[in-house]
């Protein structure tokens, strides 16, 4: 299981115990996230990498074939390990994505100056919270999930500091990406996804997935089926039970 940005692996604290009478889960924390280590200072965080790393802890936990689910950037990097590693792939699951956020071109310069723009080294302080439920209000405001939901994330999410708590997440995650992928870039390696895929998409839709523009992308991938599901941008985590069916007839 993939999270996604800035959330951690308790992001299936929910949906994971419905999956495990039938499935070995492992939830990993990605490069910069929950309880992994930070990328070294002047890095930068891309997919790439975290594919390369999500492929090298299945060298380590020694799955030469494994089920792969992903959420939001989880899904983008899911897509792209899948690709990379047909032959590993027993099946995709994808919660709202498919593939890496690309580029249309047109915010291509405004965004490289501004990642350029900002020193390679260097963070503001991180923000103290003076307790656990100030920091999940405060996300609930910026993601819109219920506090109480909110709060599995947030709780893995935290390290002490000072008298309160400040997130372990790299602030670094919030800088923007200096260049993405051109979408017709991500459309060619779609076109090589060859693992049986499904795909979970909320409705209504985030302004980010647009449908239109994911139905293209949609349609470079042979073997999909796509499922519609009342709900917010968490669906995993508002209605588990419904996703845990979903994961099972995808899998």
């Amino acid at each position: 299981m993939v999270h996604g940005w800035l959330d951690n692996a308790a992001s299936f604290a929910l949906l994971a115990p419905l999956l495990a009478d039938r499935f070995h889960v492992i939830a990993l924390d990605l490069p910069g996230h929950g309880h992994s280590g930070h990328l070294p200072e002047s890095t930068i965080y891309q997919h790439v990498d975290y594919v390369r790393a999500l492929l090298a802890a299945a060298d380590a936990l020694a799955l030469p074939r494994f089920h792969l689910l992903g959420h939001s950037l989880g899904a983008g990097v899911a897509t792209l390990a899948a690709i990379a590693a047909p032959e590993r792939m027993r099946g995709l699951a994808l919660i709202e994505g498919l593939g890496p956020l690309g580029d249309d071109g047109s915010r291509t310069l405004d965004r490289f100056r501004e990642a350029m723009a900002i020193k390679a080294t260097g963070n503001r302080p991180l923000r103290v919270f003076p307790t656990i439920e100030a920091a999940a209000e405060a996300r609930a405001m910026a993601s819109g999930l219920d506090p109480a939901l909110g709060r599995h994330i947030v709780e893995r999410g935290l390290q002490p500091s000072g008298d309160g708590y400040s997130w372990r997440s790299d602030p670094r995650l919030s800088r923007p990406t200096a260049v993405r992928l051109a979408e017709t870039q991500v459309m060619a390696l779609l076109l090589g996804l060859a693992a049986p895929t499904s795909l979970l998409l909320a409705r209504p839709h985030p302004p980010y997935l647009e449908p239109e523009s994911l139905q293209v992308r949609i349609d470079c991938v042979d073997d999909i089926r796509v499922t519609h599901m009342d709900g917010g941008h968490h669906l995993h985590m508002e209605h588990p039970a419904a996703v845990a069916n979903w994961v099972h007839n995808a899998f």
